[in-house]
């Protein structure tokens, strides 16, 4: 009898697979409902945001809170929509320029050969155990230092240092043979083409999972815009929404329009997430293979 090997995927359903799907759906469930409760919080009108006991689903939907939203910035020095325009330039900016250095960095430490080549990664992998509040100090010297305060690059550059980005990287460029490399360096091919034609579009798996990265640590950041940015028009849509309901007078009808605000700090993460989730998953299996 000959053997049949089993996908780990396969391509259509066998009634024996129903007691994986249940329970997959009960914790698929348990995993959406926040994601419904937000969206449920952001429509809710006054009388049901202060409901005793609350309910989890909005009864009587409005967009009365991203009206407020809106009309509370209207009157003020600087509108939400120089906020959010901050926010698309800064976290644009950051996810391209971390895939290109990781990409490079990846590639480097994975196929060439230089002095300090293992002591650069080991440093890399010492930097993902610290955490962002114990190189702030650093971080503002050399900031201001540069001379880099209330510019864009103020917020771009301190969270280009990504280190788990350089390490998924180059655990994923560890994966392609090294006879392809040799192969096209016979043909004529430098580093450069080396790097444009074989290796980045082999790890593009890998760099979607470095965008997902960067753009969360981009998009929800708000130290950047505490620490080095005093002109108010440069900072971000992450600081306004996390400093509102303290500049309002009424906190109590404030809590509308954070709820509002919260779900348009949401909604990106989901969508970029939902597109390239099946990238992560490939790459997590890859990155730590060899």
């Amino acid at each position: 009898m000959s053997f049949k090997s089993t996908k780990i995927n396969p391509d259509k359903f066998h009634i024996s697979q129903w007691k994986f799907y249940l329970i997959l759906l009960a914790l698929s469930t348990f995993m959406i409902l926040p994601i419904f409760f937000m969206f449920s919080q952001a429509l809710k009108p006054m009388d049901e945001l202060f409901l005793y006991p609350p309910r989890f689903f909005v009864h009587k939907p409005t967009m009365e809170n991203f009206a407020d939203l809106l009309s509370q910035t209207s009157n003020t020095l600087v509108p939400i929509t120089r906020y959010l325009f901050n926010s698309v330039i800064i976290t644009g900016s950051v996810v391209l320029l971390t895939c290109l250095v990781s990409a490079m960095a990846g590639f480097a430490l994975s196929k060439k050969n230089f002095m300090l080549k293992k002591i650069i990664f080991e440093a890399n992998i010492i930097a993902m155990m610290f955490v962002p509040a114990a190189v702030m100090i650093p971080r503002y010297f050399i900031i201001e230092k540069l001379g880099l305060t209330d510019t864009f690059l103020g917020h771009i550059l301190p969270l280009l240092a990504l280190p788990v980005s350089v390490f998924l990287v180059k655990q994923f460029v560890d994966q392609i043979p090294d006879s392809l490399i040799d192969a096209a360096s016979i043909d004529g091919a430098n580093d450069f083409v080396l790097f444009r034609k074989i290796i980045f579009p082999m790890i593009m798996p890998a760099l979607a999972t470095v965008a997902i990265l960067a753009f969360q640590l981009a998009w929800n950041n708000i130290e950047t815009s505490v620490i080095f940015m005093n002109d108010e028009s440069l900072k971000t849509f992450a600081f306004y929404m996390n400093t509102l309901t303290s500049k309002l007078e009424n906190n109590v009808a404030g809590q509308g329009m954070a709820a509002a605000a919260g779900l348009i700090m949401f909604i990106p993460n989901l969508v970029i997430f939902i597109f390239m989730q099946s990238k992560v998953i490939n790459t997590m299996a890859h990155s730590g293979l060899k």
